[in-house]
């Protein structure tokens, strides 16, 4: 099957004037991860004066500086330099997992047209670091898989309806777990399902490296110097949050910032990372993509499910292979707060969750997002 990449591009242009070349915005981000103009045109395998060049051509349109250099300490990105850089990097983080779903549909229908077969596998998913690595790891060994990241509702929402063979949720360990299964309960009643763990993983806040606003618990959340970015509406991240809120009475109207929403884990760390907010909630592994310092909150567990009847297929038995390949163990292992020990366990749904069984599951409450 063809592989399609999607990447985001963007630019500034002032009025009656060329836009910048979108090779500027790429220079500024290698120079602020290289800390030095030569670093980052080698980067890129640019000479130093075409490096030069587009530096000048941006300070020219937008009359300021974009680096300030010293003999001796390369170079450092103006404060309009850093805004450049940190918009890529939101940008970048929010819209990759939409494109990437978009390019695997789009893959999926052209391998369709070409050969008139479809995808083998259908996965929507909430996104993570654990199962875009599987996702990559079954895409290189040659199964054909539609993979779409959404939030776990509608995940779950798509499993029961048919339009996935295998949706990818995260439920809460420990006292959370029973709110977070009652949301979901309404698209599992009445299905067979099976689940397959992929790992347990750690949520909590990500702060400024220092944490300059001591920010410790959810309860900090309502100091009134405090900025927060959440996640979107419908996400299974906030749903903990809220759930951790409700354990610890904290009124999330409260909240400066608690209604804006970002799509991924990723987006929420740049967020916090470029300035615009003091802390944000999500995943370790991009706080520490980002040099943030994360106080762990939570640990949940993260699962693809599946109708039974679809356990023995060769996609999803390929799928618990995979799982359990010990090269892909130690890859998951690697991401910060995540344990790969019991990838590719496979159990009843009610098994694992036994208050969901017929006779001891509450009213559900959850809504489809």
């Amino acid at each position: 099957m063809q592989k399609i990449s999607i990447k985001p591009t963007w630019t500034i242009q002032s009025l009656g004037e060329p836009p910048l070349p979108p090779r500027l915005l790429d220079l500024l981000v290698q120079v602020q991860a290289h800390g030095s103009l030569l670093a980052a045109a080698q980067q890129m395998g640019l000479s130093y004066r075409h490096a030069w060049d587009l530096i000048r051509q941006g300070e020219s349109q937008f009359k300021a500086a974009l680096l300030h250099m010293e003999r001796g300490k390369g170079s450092k990105l103006s404060l309009l330099g850093e805004k450049l850089v940190w918009a890529d990097h939101r940008i970048v983080a929010r819209l990759t997992p939409v494109l990437d779903s978009l390019a695997s549909e789009l893959a999926a229908e052209i391998h369709k047209v070409l050969s008139g077969e479809a995808a083998v596998l259908r996965i929507h998913a909430s996104h993570g670091y654990a199962v875009e690595a599987l996702v990559e790891r079954l895409d290189q060994a040659g199964l054909r898989i539609e993979h779409k990241y959404c939030d776990s509702s509608a995940a779950a929402a798509a499993l029961r309806d048919g339009d996935c063979d295998a949706a990818g949720l995260h439920i809460p360990m420990g006292v959370l777990q029973e709110a977070a299964l009652q949301h979901y309960s309404n698209w599992f009643a009445g299905e067979d399902l099976c689940l397959i763990d992929v790992a347990t993983r750690r949520q909590g806040l990500m702060v400024p490296a220092g944490n300059p606003k001591k920010i410790y618990e959810v309860a900090d959340l309502l100091k009134p110097d405090v900025r927060f970015i959440n996640r979107q509406i419908g996400s299974g991240t906030r749903l903990l949050l809220e759930s951790l809120l409700s354990i610890a009475a904290v009124q999330r109207e409260r909240i400066a910032g608690f209604e804006h929403g970002e799509f991924t884990h990723a987006a929420v760390a740049a967020y916090v990372a470029s300035g615009m907010a003091d802390v944000g909630f999500g995943l370790e592994p991009a706080a520490r993509q980002f040099h943030l310092d994360f106080i762990p909150l939570a640990n949940e567990r993260y699962f693809l499910l599946c109708q039974r009847a679809m356990l023995d297929s060769p996609a999803m038995t390929q799928v618990v292979a995979a799982l359990r390949d010990p090269a892909l163990r130690q890859l998951l292992d690697r991401l910060p707060g995540y344990d790969a020990s019991g990838a590719g366990q496979v159990f009843s749904l009610l098994d694992a969750y036994p208050m969901l069984a017929p006779s001891s599951a509450p009213t559900a409450t959850g809504t489809q997002a």
